[in-house]
């Protein structure tokens, strides 16, 4: 959404080509930028070198020598905010804590609630950083429709970031900025180089943990093994400990079947990985909790809705009504695959999000 009256913006910066073209923009347009980061890394985690880039990993320090390289091209201020403890606390342990439920959580959701649009925003202050807004190089958008600001999706679809940010307040929308929302990512590279930005043709993170080593966040004892066992309760063979399991997953199960074999529940309790034949996979919907609405107040009615229950999943048509108290119940209009509770389901009415919580169970 384009504000025109010229403020103080603080612009997260994350050593990437989004953040930094986001503060390039708000900097051409006249407003007063600073840069903060985020610094999560402690190094308790003994993570190996992998191909890829990730958000937390130990190379972290890269990632702020090349924000600090994008701030001094730009000539604005930048400062990194110390979060070790916190992303630690709220995320880490949330991610560990959730899969050793049985769960499939998602931290960069947690991540961007608790920590981008919460820790950092109060401890730059705290720092004595002075901003009336704050920006990020989310693809997203965010309108403003009478006295509510609502979140629309990117101009680019195949970039959209909006699954990640439902979590946000109609609050938070009103003091946020998406100045990358209305290009596309070729449009984004392109001025980059334009601007002789080191983050140019710097590839994109592709994991939360460097190599996507989950099974690093954990203890031996805490990975132990169990039995994988059919939705009878027949044992099939030994898991490697739950945390190397998820709802639908088919591949690395190491044990033979006539006909493929899907994992259609993790059994914390027990200690057990529960598979199944792929139809048994499908639910007719779920119930969502932690609801947070962006773009009513409250579920009156039921609702027709898009719902989209994990990143890669298509969005589906589905009804959406009000469940107990700050809960949802989702009935899809065809049943859907591998409902992993844990994880988000995003409800949206066109291109716009109504809101969205987390799965609590399949339905």
């Amino acid at each position: 959404m384009e504000r025109k009256k010229k403020t103080k913006v603080a612009v997260g910066l994350s050593g990437g080509v989004d953040s930094s073209v986001a503060a390039a923009l708000l900097k051409e347009e006249g407003h007063e930028v600073v840069g903060i980061a985020m610094e999560i890394f402690d190094g308790s985690v003994a993570l190996k070198e992998a191909q890829g880039h990730a958000c937390y990993g130990p190379e972290e320090k890269e990632d702020m020598d090349m924000a600090a390289s994008v701030c001094r091209r730009l000539g604005i201020p930048f400062h990194i905010i110390d979060l070790k403890a916190e992303y630690q606390e709220h995320v880490i342990n949330y991610f560990r804590s959730e899969y050793l439920l049985g769960r499939t959580p998602n931290p960069c959701i947690v991540c961007n609630q608790r920590l981008k649009f919460g820790f950092l925003l109060e401890k730059a202050r705290q720092t004595g950083i002075n901003f009336e807004l704050f920006a990020t190089g989310h693809y997203a958008r965010i309108v403003k429709s009478g006295d509510r600001f609502l979140l629309r999706k990117s101009i680019d679809l195949s970039k959209d970031q909006t699954y990640f940010l439902y979590t946000l307040t109609p609050g938070q929308l009103s003091s946020t900025l998406f100045p990358i929302g209305v290009y596309h990512k070729k449009k984004i590279r392109e001025i980059a180089v334009s601007l002789g930005l080191e983050t140019a043709l710097r590839p994109e993170s592709q994991d939360f943990i460097v190599g996507g080593n989950y099974a690093a966040l954990f203890a031996s004892d805490e990975t132990r093994e169990g039995d994988i066992v059919d939705i009878d309760g027949n044992i099939l063979g030994k898991h490697a400990g739950i945390v190397h399991y998820t709802v639908g997953q088919r591949r690395g199960l190491g044990i033979s079947s006539p006909q493929p074999l899907y994992v259609n529940k993790i059994d914390a309790q027990k200690n057990r990985v529960v598979v199944s034949k792929k139809e048994a996979l499908f639910a007719d919907g779920l119930i969502a909790t932690d609801l947070n609405l962006l773009a009513v107040e409250r579920l009156d009615r039921p609702c027709q809705v898009k719902a989209k229950i994990r990143l890669g999943h298509k969005e589906v048509d589905a009804t959406v009504s009000s469940y107990e108290d700050n809960k949802a119940k989702v009935v899809f209009n065809k049943p859907q695959l591998s409902v992993s509770p844990g994880q988000s389901v995003v409800l949206y009415t066109d291109d716009m999000v109504l809101g969205g919580g987390i799965i609590e169970r399949a339905i």
